[in-house]
Protein backbone atom coordinates (compact mmCIF):
# COMPACT_ATOMS: atom_id res chain seq x y z
CA UNK A 1 0.00 0.00 0.00
CA UNK A 2 3.14 2.09 -0.11
CA UNK A 3 2.57 3.11 -3.53
CA UNK A 4 -1.23 4.54 -2.94
CA UNK A 5 -0.18 6.20 -0.01
CA UNK A 6 2.42 8.47 -2.05
CA UNK A 7 0.13 9.47 -4.58
CA UNK A 8 -2.31 10.40 -2.25
CA UNK A 9 0.39 12.60 -0.68
CA UNK A 10 1.31 13.97 -3.65
CA UNK A 11 -2.26 14.67 -4.77
CA UNK A 12 -3.00 16.99 -1.46
CA UNK A 13 0.32 18.23 -1.40
CA UNK A 14 -0.46 19.47 -4.98
CA UNK A 15 -3.74 21.12 -4.05
CA UNK A 16 -2.81 22.60 -0.69
CA UNK A 17 0.12 23.84 -2.37
CA UNK A 18 -1.75 25.51 -5.03
CA UNK A 19 -4.42 27.30 -2.86
CA UNK A 20 -1.20 28.04 -0.89
CA UNK A 21 0.52 29.78 -3.39
CA UNK A 22 -1.24 33.04 -3.26
CA UNK A 23 -0.63 33.64 0.52
CA UNK A 24 3.00 32.91 0.44
CA UNK A 25 6.12 32.94 -1.32
CA UNK A 26 6.14 31.09 -4.36
CA UNK A 27 9.34 28.85 -3.52
CA UNK A 28 7.82 27.93 -0.21
CA UNK A 29 4.79 26.25 -2.31
CA UNK A 30 6.91 25.18 -5.18
CA UNK A 31 8.66 23.29 -3.21
CA UNK A 32 6.01 21.66 -1.69
CA UNK A 33 5.20 20.24 -5.02
CA UNK A 34 8.25 19.50 -6.00
CA UNK A 35 10.09 18.39 -2.50
CA UNK A 36 7.19 16.72 -0.29
CA UNK A 37 4.52 16.05 -3.57
CA UNK A 38 6.55 14.88 -6.24
CA UNK A 39 10.01 13.31 -5.16
CA UNK A 40 9.25 10.67 -2.53
CA UNK A 41 6.37 9.99 -5.26
CA UNK A 42 9.10 9.41 -7.88
CA UNK A 43 11.37 7.34 -5.87
CA UNK A 44 8.45 5.18 -4.93
CA UNK A 45 7.69 4.75 -8.42
CA UNK A 46 10.90 4.07 -9.56
CA UNK A 47 11.21 1.14 -6.61
CA UNK A 48 8.31 -0.34 -8.10
CA UNK A 49 9.55 -0.45 -12.24
CA UNK A 50 12.90 -0.70 -11.59
CA UNK A 51 12.79 -4.45 -11.29
CA UNK A 52 9.87 -4.41 -13.85
CA UNK A 53 13.17 -2.54 -16.22
CA UNK A 54 15.77 -4.84 -15.38
CA UNK A 55 13.78 -8.25 -15.36
CA UNK A 56 14.88 -8.79 -11.55
CA UNK A 57 12.95 -9.64 -8.31
CA UNK A 58 10.42 -6.92 -6.62
CA UNK A 59 11.88 -4.15 -4.03
CA UNK A 60 12.59 -5.39 -0.68
CA UNK A 61 10.29 -3.69 2.01
CA UNK A 62 13.28 -2.12 3.25
CA UNK A 63 13.50 0.07 0.19
CA UNK A 64 10.73 2.08 1.73
CA UNK A 65 12.67 4.03 4.00
CA UNK A 66 14.01 5.56 0.21
CA UNK A 67 11.22 7.71 0.20
CA UNK A 68 10.34 8.60 3.50
CA UNK A 69 13.67 9.62 3.57
CA UNK A 70 13.47 12.21 0.54
CA UNK A 71 9.82 13.40 2.41
CA UNK A 72 12.06 14.52 5.68
CA UNK A 73 14.12 16.23 3.25
CA UNK A 74 11.47 17.91 1.74
CA UNK A 75 9.66 18.67 4.41
CA UNK A 76 12.83 20.28 5.81
CA UNK A 77 12.99 22.53 2.77
CA UNK A 78 9.57 23.61 2.78
CA UNK A 79 9.96 24.25 6.69
CA UNK A 80 12.93 26.66 5.95
CA UNK A 81 11.28 28.57 2.97
CA UNK A 82 8.37 28.85 5.42
CA UNK A 83 9.95 30.13 8.62
CA UNK A 84 13.49 32.27 8.43
CA UNK A 85 14.84 30.88 11.78
CA UNK A 86 15.12 26.93 10.40
CA UNK A 87 17.61 28.43 7.48
CA UNK A 88 19.73 25.71 8.24
CA UNK A 89 17.06 23.46 6.93
CA UNK A 90 17.46 23.61 3.65
CA UNK A 91 20.89 23.00 3.98
CA UNK A 92 19.81 19.39 5.85
CA UNK A 93 16.76 18.98 3.55
CA UNK A 94 19.27 18.89 0.62
CA UNK A 95 21.67 16.54 2.58
CA UNK A 96 18.84 13.97 3.32
CA UNK A 97 17.52 13.90 -0.45
CA UNK A 98 21.12 13.66 -1.38
CA UNK A 99 21.55 10.24 0.60
CA UNK A 100 18.10 9.19 -0.90
CA UNK A 101 19.13 9.48 -4.48
CA UNK A 102 22.21 8.24 -4.02
CA UNK A 103 20.90 5.02 -2.57
CA UNK A 104 18.49 4.81 -5.61
CA UNK A 105 20.79 5.27 -7.88
CA UNK A 106 23.52 2.48 -6.44
CA UNK A 107 20.16 0.22 -5.85
CA UNK A 108 19.74 0.60 -9.50
CA UNK A 109 22.83 0.64 -10.59
CA UNK A 110 23.51 -2.84 -8.64
CA UNK A 111 19.96 -4.28 -10.53
CA UNK A 112 21.59 -3.42 -14.01
CA UNK A 113 24.59 -5.30 -13.64
CA UNK A 114 23.24 -8.51 -12.17
CA UNK A 115 20.48 -8.47 -14.41
CA UNK A 116 20.48 -10.80 -17.70
CA UNK A 117 20.25 -9.45 -20.52
CA UNK A 118 20.02 -5.42 -21.80
CA UNK A 119 17.69 -3.46 -19.50
CA UNK A 120 14.79 -1.63 -20.82
CA UNK A 121 16.35 1.84 -22.45
CA UNK A 122 13.52 3.61 -19.87
CA UNK A 123 16.28 2.72 -17.00
CA UNK A 124 18.65 5.50 -18.37
CA UNK A 125 16.40 8.15 -18.02
CA UNK A 126 15.79 7.19 -14.66
CA UNK A 127 19.12 7.06 -13.74
CA UNK A 128 20.03 9.96 -15.66
CA UNK A 129 17.41 12.31 -13.64
CA UNK A 130 18.60 10.49 -10.29
CA UNK A 131 21.91 11.78 -11.36
CA UNK A 132 20.50 15.36 -12.44
CA UNK A 133 18.40 15.19 -8.97
CA UNK A 134 21.77 14.67 -7.27
CA UNK A 135 23.60 17.88 -9.10
CA UNK A 136 20.26 20.07 -8.46
CA UNK A 137 21.01 18.66 -4.36
CA UNK A 138 24.44 19.59 -4.89
CA UNK A 139 24.09 23.12 -6.02
CA UNK A 140 21.74 24.11 -3.14
CA UNK A 141 25.16 23.08 -0.80
CA UNK A 142 27.27 25.07 -2.81
CA UNK A 143 25.22 27.76 -2.70
CA UNK A 144 26.80 27.88 1.32
CA UNK A 145 30.01 27.95 0.38
CA UNK A 146 29.89 30.44 -2.37
CA UNK A 147 26.91 32.63 -1.01
CA UNK A 148 27.84 35.37 -3.83
CA UNK A 149 26.55 32.70 -6.51
CA UNK A 150 23.45 31.76 -4.59
CA UNK A 151 20.91 32.90 -7.28
CA UNK A 152 22.67 31.13 -9.85
CA UNK A 153 22.67 27.87 -8.18
CA UNK A 154 19.42 27.98 -7.13
CA UNK A 155 18.39 28.73 -10.77
CA UNK A 156 20.60 25.62 -11.59
CA UNK A 157 18.93 23.72 -9.11
CA UNK A 158 15.45 24.83 -10.48
CA UNK A 159 15.97 23.38 -13.37
CA UNK A 160 17.78 20.23 -12.93
CA UNK A 161 14.80 19.37 -10.86
CA UNK A 162 12.40 20.42 -13.18
CA UNK A 163 13.49 19.35 -16.59
CA UNK A 164 16.14 16.65 -15.24
CA UNK A 165 14.86 15.33 -12.49
CA UNK A 166 11.13 15.57 -12.85
CA UNK A 167 11.01 16.10 -16.89
CA UNK A 168 13.77 12.56 -17.90
CA UNK A 169 11.48 10.46 -15.32
CA UNK A 170 8.13 11.80 -16.80
CA UNK A 171 8.83 11.54 -20.32
CA UNK A 172 10.18 8.32 -20.67
CA UNK A 173 7.10 7.29 -18.42
CA UNK A 174 4.56 8.88 -20.52
CA UNK A 175 6.13 6.99 -23.65
CA UNK A 176 5.84 3.44 -22.32
CA UNK A 177 2.35 4.45 -20.16
CA UNK A 178 0.02 6.22 -22.79
CA UNK A 179 0.36 2.30 -24.95
CA UNK A 180 -0.52 0.71 -22.18
CA UNK A 181 -3.28 2.77 -21.30
CA UNK A 182 -4.70 3.00 -25.20
CA UNK A 183 -4.31 -1.24 -25.11
CA UNK A 184 -1.55 -0.89 -28.55
CA UNK A 185 2.08 -1.16 -28.62
CA UNK A 186 4.32 1.66 -29.34
CA UNK A 187 6.85 -0.99 -31.49
CA UNK A 188 9.61 2.28 -31.45
CA UNK A 189 9.20 3.25 -27.84
CA UNK A 190 12.86 1.85 -27.18
CA UNK A 191 14.39 2.91 -29.96
CA UNK A 192 13.40 6.37 -30.25
CA UNK A 193 13.98 6.56 -25.68
CA UNK A 194 17.67 5.38 -27.02
CA UNK A 195 17.54 7.89 -29.22
CA UNK A 196 16.41 10.93 -27.59
CA UNK A 197 18.35 10.32 -24.26
CA UNK A 198 20.94 12.02 -25.20
CA UNK A 199 19.38 15.22 -26.73
CA UNK A 200 16.86 15.18 -23.28
CA UNK A 201 20.27 15.13 -21.12
CA UNK A 202 21.95 17.82 -22.86
CA UNK A 203 19.53 20.28 -23.09
CA UNK A 204 18.65 19.69 -19.76
CA UNK A 205 22.32 20.77 -18.59
CA UNK A 206 21.92 23.61 -20.94
CA UNK A 207 19.06 25.11 -20.04
CA UNK A 208 20.35 24.67 -16.39
CA UNK A 209 23.42 26.54 -17.06
CA UNK A 210 22.37 28.97 -19.18
CA UNK A 211 19.72 30.15 -16.97
CA UNK A 212 22.47 30.38 -14.23
CA UNK A 213 24.95 31.64 -15.98
CA UNK A 214 24.58 32.72 -19.94
CA UNK A 215 21.19 32.81 -21.34
CA UNK A 216 21.72 31.82 -25.08
CA UNK A 217 22.93 28.44 -23.63
CA UNK A 218 19.45 27.81 -22.69
CA UNK A 219 17.81 28.91 -25.90
CA UNK A 220 20.24 25.93 -27.24
CA UNK A 221 19.01 23.77 -24.54
CA UNK A 222 15.27 24.33 -25.44
CA UNK A 223 15.55 23.49 -28.94
CA UNK A 224 17.41 20.29 -28.23
CA UNK A 225 14.50 19.55 -25.81
CA UNK A 226 12.15 19.71 -27.94
CA UNK A 227 13.25 17.38 -30.26
CA UNK A 228 12.16 13.98 -27.91
CA UNK A 229 8.75 15.95 -27.27
CA UNK A 230 8.11 16.74 -31.12
CA UNK A 231 9.21 12.92 -31.64
CA UNK A 232 7.06 11.21 -28.72
CA UNK A 233 4.55 13.78 -29.85
CA UNK A 234 4.14 13.23 -33.12
CA UNK A 235 4.06 9.35 -32.82
CA UNK A 236 1.12 9.72 -30.11
CA UNK A 237 -0.86 12.12 -32.78
CA UNK A 238 -0.29 8.96 -35.32
CA UNK A 239 -1.06 6.13 -33.36
CA UNK A 240 -3.32 7.21 -30.17
CA UNK A 241 -5.10 10.33 -31.50
CA UNK A 242 -8.91 8.85 -30.92
CA UNK A 243 -7.42 8.16 -27.06
CA UNK A 244 -5.89 11.22 -26.66
CA UNK A 245 -9.47 12.86 -27.89
CA UNK A 246 -11.87 10.80 -26.08
CA UNK A 247 -13.88 11.97 -22.99
CA UNK A 248 -12.90 9.68 -20.66
CA UNK A 249 -9.48 7.81 -19.58
CA UNK A 250 -6.47 8.60 -19.04
CA UNK A 251 -4.70 9.23 -21.80
CA UNK A 252 -6.00 12.37 -22.69
CA UNK A 253 -4.48 13.72 -19.28
CA UNK A 254 -1.36 11.81 -20.24
CA UNK A 255 -1.27 13.98 -23.71
CA UNK A 256 -2.07 17.02 -21.16
CA UNK A 257 0.99 16.63 -19.49
CA UNK A 258 3.36 16.72 -22.68
CA UNK A 259 1.87 19.43 -24.01
CA UNK A 260 2.42 21.27 -20.12
CA UNK A 261 6.11 20.32 -20.31
CA UNK A 262 6.21 22.04 -23.84
CA UNK A 263 4.09 24.78 -23.03
CA UNK A 264 6.61 25.54 -19.87
CA UNK A 265 9.52 25.60 -21.56
CA UNK A 266 8.31 27.73 -24.57
CA UNK A 267 7.43 30.32 -21.81
CA UNK A 268 10.72 29.86 -20.24
CA UNK A 269 12.65 30.62 -23.36
CA UNK A 270 10.49 33.61 -23.47
CA UNK A 271 11.96 35.07 -20.44
CA UNK A 272 15.61 34.68 -22.23
CA UNK A 273 13.99 37.20 -24.76
CA UNK A 274 16.25 40.78 -23.66
CA UNK A 275 13.12 43.09 -23.17
CA UNK A 276 10.45 43.86 -20.85
CA UNK A 277 6.79 43.46 -20.81
CA UNK A 278 4.46 40.75 -21.69
CA UNK A 279 7.18 37.67 -21.88
CA UNK A 280 9.02 38.73 -18.28
CA UNK A 281 5.44 38.49 -16.97
CA UNK A 282 5.58 35.13 -17.70
CA UNK A 283 6.04 31.88 -14.51
CA UNK A 284 7.21 28.80 -16.46
CA UNK A 285 6.87 26.96 -13.33
CA UNK A 286 3.47 27.87 -12.93
CA UNK A 287 2.40 26.21 -16.51
CA UNK A 288 5.36 23.29 -15.42
CA UNK A 289 3.06 22.69 -12.12
CA UNK A 290 -0.44 23.12 -13.34
CA UNK A 291 -0.37 22.48 -17.04
CA UNK A 292 2.26 19.50 -16.59
CA UNK A 293 2.51 18.03 -13.06
CA UNK A 294 -0.96 18.48 -12.27
CA UNK A 295 -1.98 15.82 -15.05
CA UNK A 296 0.44 13.72 -14.98
CA UNK A 297 0.39 12.55 -12.05
CA UNK A 298 -3.44 12.64 -12.04
CA UNK A 299 -3.19 10.52 -15.27
CA UNK A 300 -0.66 8.03 -14.47
CA UNK A 301 -2.77 7.27 -10.96
CA UNK A 302 -5.92 6.69 -13.21
CA UNK A 303 -3.85 3.69 -14.82
CA UNK A 304 -1.59 2.36 -11.96
CA UNK A 305 -3.68 2.81 -8.98
CA UNK A 306 -5.74 -0.47 -9.56
CA UNK A 307 -2.26 -2.33 -10.34
CA UNK A 308 -0.86 -0.97 -7.05
CA UNK A 309 -3.98 -1.55 -4.62
CA UNK A 310 -3.71 -5.21 -5.94
CA UNK A 311 -1.61 -6.86 -7.64
CA UNK A 312 -1.30 -9.51 -10.12
CA UNK A 313 -3.55 -11.23 -12.72
CA UNK A 314 -5.59 -8.02 -13.86
CA UNK A 315 -9.43 -8.82 -13.37
CA UNK A 316 -12.59 -7.23 -13.98
CA UNK A 317 -12.67 -5.77 -10.57
CA UNK A 318 -9.09 -3.42 -11.89
CA UNK A 319 -10.93 -2.79 -15.26
CA UNK A 320 -13.88 -1.55 -13.06
CA UNK A 321 -11.55 0.45 -11.14
CA UNK A 322 -9.51 1.99 -13.60
CA UNK A 323 -12.65 3.04 -15.74
CA UNK A 324 -13.80 5.00 -12.74
CA UNK A 325 -10.85 6.85 -11.76
CA UNK A 326 -10.51 8.13 -15.95
CA UNK A 327 -14.28 9.35 -16.03
CA UNK A 328 -14.16 12.82 -17.59
CA UNK A 329 -10.72 12.74 -17.93
CA UNK A 330 -10.40 14.55 -21.24
CA UNK A 331 -12.25 17.33 -19.85
CA UNK A 332 -9.89 17.57 -16.33
CA UNK A 333 -7.17 17.63 -18.80
CA UNK A 334 -8.52 20.78 -20.80
CA UNK A 335 -9.30 22.47 -17.54
CA UNK A 336 -5.92 21.69 -16.23
CA UNK A 337 -4.08 22.54 -19.69
CA UNK A 338 -6.31 26.40 -19.11
CA UNK A 339 -5.43 26.56 -15.46
CA UNK A 340 -1.95 26.14 -16.71
CA UNK A 341 -2.02 29.13 -19.01
CA UNK A 342 -3.45 30.93 -17.11
CA UNK A 343 -1.10 30.64 -14.10
CA UNK A 344 1.34 31.18 -16.39
CA UNK A 345 0.47 34.66 -17.65
CA UNK A 346 -0.15 36.03 -14.69
CA UNK A 347 -3.86 34.92 -13.42
CA UNK A 348 -3.99 33.77 -10.06
CA UNK A 349 -7.40 32.23 -11.22
CA UNK A 350 -5.22 29.17 -12.88
CA UNK A 351 -3.92 28.31 -9.96
CA UNK A 352 -7.42 27.84 -8.18
CA UNK A 353 -9.00 26.10 -11.08
CA UNK A 354 -6.36 23.72 -11.24
CA UNK A 355 -6.46 23.10 -7.67
CA UNK A 356 -10.06 22.73 -7.93
CA UNK A 357 -9.90 20.02 -10.73
CA UNK A 358 -7.77 18.33 -8.54
CA UNK A 359 -9.89 18.69 -5.67
CA UNK A 360 -12.53 16.94 -8.45
CA UNK A 361 -10.20 13.49 -9.17
CA UNK A 362 -9.25 13.58 -5.38
CA UNK A 363 -13.06 13.34 -4.73
CA UNK A 364 -13.58 11.06 -7.88
CA UNK A 365 -11.40 9.00 -7.21
CA UNK A 366 -12.02 8.19 -3.30
CA UNK A 367 -16.04 7.10 -4.23
CA UNK A 368 -14.58 5.16 -6.98
CA UNK A 369 -12.22 3.14 -4.47
CA UNK A 370 -14.60 3.19 -1.83
CA UNK A 371 -17.35 1.30 -4.33
CA UNK A 372 -14.79 -0.70 -6.13
CA UNK A 373 -13.58 -1.81 -2.27
CA UNK A 374 -17.63 -2.55 -1.40
CA UNK A 375 -17.89 -4.49 -4.55
CA UNK A 376 -15.11 -6.67 -3.51
CA UNK A 377 -16.29 -7.59 -0.18
CA UNK A 378 -19.47 -8.51 -1.78
CA UNK A 379 -17.97 -10.84 -3.71
CA UNK A 380 -16.12 -12.82 -1.10
CA UNK A 381 -18.57 -12.81 1.25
Amino acid sequence: MALPALVLLAVVAFAAALLWAPHAGRAAALHLILAVGAMPLIFGAMSHFIPVLTRTRTAAAGLLGIPVLALAGGALAVGALSLPELFWGRYAGALLALAAAGALLVWSRRRRAGMVGRPHPCLAWYEAALACLALALLAILASAVWPQQTIAFYRLHLHLNTLGFVGLTAVSTLAVLLPTVAGRPDPQVGPRLRRDLPWALAGTLLVAVGSAWFGPLAWIGGVLWAVPLLRLGASWLRLYRAEILALHGAAPLLAAALAGLALSMILGAMNFIPATGAFRATQPALVFVSGFMLPLVSGAASQLLPVWLRPGVQRSWHSGLRDSLGRYGGVRAALFCLGGVAAGTGHEWGLLLGAATLIWFLLQAGVALLQAFVFQKRNQS
